[in-house]
């Protein structure tokens, strides 16, 4: 017996087991079983011609030539009989079988439903063996396959096995794939391997599929960026390079690319458009994080061709600790300086990827943490090659946008005044901050009789609003005074930030991470000159003007309320209440912090707890001796 007849016996005795009954064993007739007929003729009509699309073309009969037999013979059961027969599995042993099975009431649509589920699945099955295997004819084969399966590729119950043949052709025929993309239905159901061959060639429909993917990438940095947690331990910056690339949206680009180059390069010119009409730098985060995807799978062939990996997997190392160190600085250098002439717009890539913001704040961490060494060496920042890479890769970053419009691949030139009159400025800034701090501590009759200064030097405000490199370092010491919970340095710089290069200090990144810092500052929120220099000084006077600063602002109250001074909060619920045209986002979080305010008034804090009576006298134990007492004093 051979396989196949050995299984649909097996199948039989299933479903005989246990009981044959009298019948079997008198010999009575066998009764024809119309539920066969009756459920071909209700699917029939239940279903439209999609169901047996195609058997015509193989010569196979289907539902429409039994109902017309039926029609227009005269005896029906003879020819229900003689259509089963016909049309049945060929095997002699299964014809004397299938009547016990309609003794027991089991259909014989449900009997070769089952038997036909088994094979397609075996077929399946065979299909990616073949093109795994090794065999020199194996595509020959499925090809062959294909031209015999695919005139039913409508026909649902046959469909699989096509999608599966096509999955694993690596090259479809062209008049296969244009019918499969001509076709709504089927172009959605195939695999998408498949899809990729339509795709290379078809850059408008693959500019669709991934078009959402993209709007919805900005839509979730947007949404982190306007979380509603305020923290300085969990902000933006918070999740590893690998982590990030767990996302949603980039482990589907990766799948849509697999290792197909030209479509790789076709994602990374919509994300240069992007970038360019919109200069949203989160597109260049897109950019690093999709070739770091396309590297953790190993796909070598798009990562061999594409000359940022290298300096991109390099650089992926300093985000995840957050600082450049003195190897891989010479190593990035060495990229830098290996640009070949010739292949200068490789450039343009290097700054994009350099223009993503986890790359910036890793740069502009390195520099502070530079700037600090050198204060302590008493050293001139000029004298630092490591901070004048630095630099240099932080001004290739912020001139991303400005290159890649330009179409001038040329590295831009770092203003010498920078590292010559801004960061001493910087510096000094410093070094006033602590040497006040260091006076305070000494005793009464040693102390100067100056107070905390509060101007700053002329270099540096003009820096800080002409030199976008010099902005970005200036905003970051910022963050690092907030850090520091240093309130009289933050007093001293904070009204600086109103006028900045390009409103950077108005930026959704950097606010984000204010609002985060300035909760280290907490109970200073109590005192009326600090929210008078944080809210009047800086957020509040550029408010009604951008409504992402409105936004920041009222998250950041949502946390602070509670610790701002009362009159204060007050005035300031009447200027930050949304006028009529402002968005959604902003009249919730108005809303949210009505009531907040509102139910705190009703359930007011409980009254301080009274001063404990407690001296500190406590029960001392005294060694027994013969003479003295055990209890304790």
């Amino acid at each position: 017996m051979g396989k196949r007849e050995y299984l649909i016996t097996k199948v039989t005795k299933n479903r005989l087991s246990g009981y044959l009954g009298p019948l079997a064993t008198r010999g009575a007739p066998c009764p024809i079983n119309l539920s066969v007929s009756a459920s071909a003729s209700a699917n029939s009509q239940k279903h439209d011609g999609s169901m047996f699309a195609g058997l015509p073309e193989l010569g196979i009969s289907n539902g429409e030539d039994l109902k017309e037999t039926l029609t227009n013979c005269t005896e029906p059961l003879k020819a229900i009989d003689q259509f089963q027969m016909e049309n049945g599995i060929l095997l002699p042993t299964l014809q004397s079988a299938l009547p016990f099975l309609d003794l027991h009431g089991t259909p014989r649509l449900e009997f070769h439903q089952s038997v036909f589920d088994e094979l397609r699945d075996k077929l399946m099955e065979r299909v990616a063996t073949i093109a795994e295997g090794k065999e020199e004819d194996r595509y020959g084969k499925l090809e062959e396959l294909l031209e015999k399966s695919f005139p039913l590729v409508k026909m649902p119950s046959i469909q699989p096995v096509v999608m599966q043949v096509l999955k694993h052709l690596p090259k479809v025929p062209e008049k296969k794939l244009k019918m499969v993309m001509a076709d709504k239905e089927l172009y959605k159901v195939c695999a998408v391997e498949v899809k990729r061959q339509i795709w290379q060639d078809n850059q408008a429909l693959f500019g669709d599929e991934v078009s959402p993917l993209l709007k919805q990438y900005i839509v979730e940095k947007e949404a982190a960026l306007f979380s509603s947690d305020l923290s300085i331990l969990h902000n933006f910056f918070s999740p590893s390079p690998k982590m990030r690339r767990q996302g949603e949206v980039v482990l589907k680009l990766t799948q849509m690319i697999g290792k197909n180059v030209k479509l790789y390069d076709m994602v990374l010119q919509f994300l240069r458009t992007l970038f360019l009409r919109t200069r949203n730098v989160h597109y260049c985060t897109l950019r690093a994080e999709l070739l770091m995807s396309l590297h953790d799978l190993d796909i070598s062939e798009i990562c061999s061709v594409d000359p940022c990996h290298k300096f991109t997997w390099c650089l992926d190392a300093c985000i995840r600790e957050k600082f450049v160190d003195g190897k891989r600085a010479r190593e990035l250098q060495g990229f830098l300086d290996g640009v070949k002439k010739g292949q200068e717009q490789v450039l343009g890539d290097l700054s994009m990827i350099l223009c993503d913001p986890f790359a910036c704040n890793t740069l502009v961490l390195s520099i502070m943490r530079n700037l600090q060494e050198l204060l302590s060496q008493e050293s001139l920042p000029r004298d630092s090659s490591d901070l004048m890479l630095l630099l240099r890769m932080l001004s290739l970053g912020q001139g991303a946008w400005d290159m890649i419009d330009s179409q001038v691949f040329k590295e831009p030139r770092l203003d010498l005044e920078v590292v010559t009159r801004f960061l001493p400025a910087m510096m000094s800034v410093v070094v006033d901050d602590h040497t006040f701090t260091v006076e305070q501590k000494l005793p009464s009759e040693e102390k100067s009789s100056q107070s905390y200064p509060t101007a700053l030097p002329d270099a540096f405000n003009r820096y800080l609003q002409e030199n976008r490199v010099a902005c970005e370092m200036g905003l970051y010491y910022v963050l690092h005074i907030a850090k520091l919970r240093n309130k009289n340095a933050l007093q001293r710089l904070l009204p600086a930030l109103v006028e900045t290069y390009n409103d950077m200090a108005f930026g959704d990144i950097f606010l984000h991470l204010l609002t985060g810092h300035l909760t280290l500052l907490s109970d200073e929120f109590g005192t009326e000159e600090f929210c008078s220099v944080v809210f009047d000084g800086f957020l509040l006077t550029s408010f009604s003007s951008k409504e992402n600063v409105h936004r920041h602002t009222l998250r950041m109250l949502l946390h602070l309320q509670h610790k701002v001074l009362p009159s204060y909060t007050e005035t300031l619920m009447k200027t930050l209440e949304p006028p009529k045209q402002c968005g959604e986002p902003v009249k919730e979080l108005y809303t949210q912090l009505m009531e907040k305010l509102e139910a705190q008034k009703k359930s007011p804090p409980p009254p301080e707890e009274a001063p404990s009576l407690d001296l500190g006298l406590h029960p001392v134990s005294v060694p027994t001796t013969a003479s003295t007492p055990t209890t304790p004093l």
